[in-house]
């Protein structure tokens, strides 16, 4: 539970961070635009999607237990999603998409992971 939640973390930090990066070499009052859409598209992301997916996630990770393979807190099916998702990122960085554009998407998605992550940190605590 503790690697899932370090990993939803770093991730959603690191890009949650690009983002803001981003967002902030955007023309005068775009980053406070920006950080202003994407804070509310982060949470709604987060509260309608990832916290079904972290849920199931944590669930998988009680019923499987300790002393199985470490990538297997996820299924191949999660892991296929996670590279897809790589991709993706990887395809929009060197797209001619406009870095304000990609600081929103960004920040966007790091805050819903991030908000996501809350489960899995919850979890980690009561497991304690």
């Amino acid at each position: 539970m503790l690697l899932a939640a370090v990993l939803w973390t770093g991730v959603g930090g690191g890009l949650a961070a690009a983002g803001i990066r981003w967002s902030l070499l955007a023309p005068a009052l775009w980053p406070a635009a920006i950080l202003a859409v994407a804070l509310p598209l982060g949470l709604l992301k987060g509260r309608l999607a990832l916290d079904r997916t972290a849920a199931r996630i944590a669930s998988r990770i009680a019923r499987r237990g300790d002393g199985t393979c470490l990538g297997g807190f996820l299924s191949w099916k999660t892991w296929l999603f996670v590279l897809a998702m790589v991709g993706l990122g990887g395809t929009l960085r060197g797209s001619d998409l406009p870095r304000a554009v990609l600081g929103l998407l960004y920040t966007a998605v790091g805050i819903s992971m991030l908000w996501g992550s809350r489960v899995f940190w919850a979890e980690w605590r009561s497991a304690r």
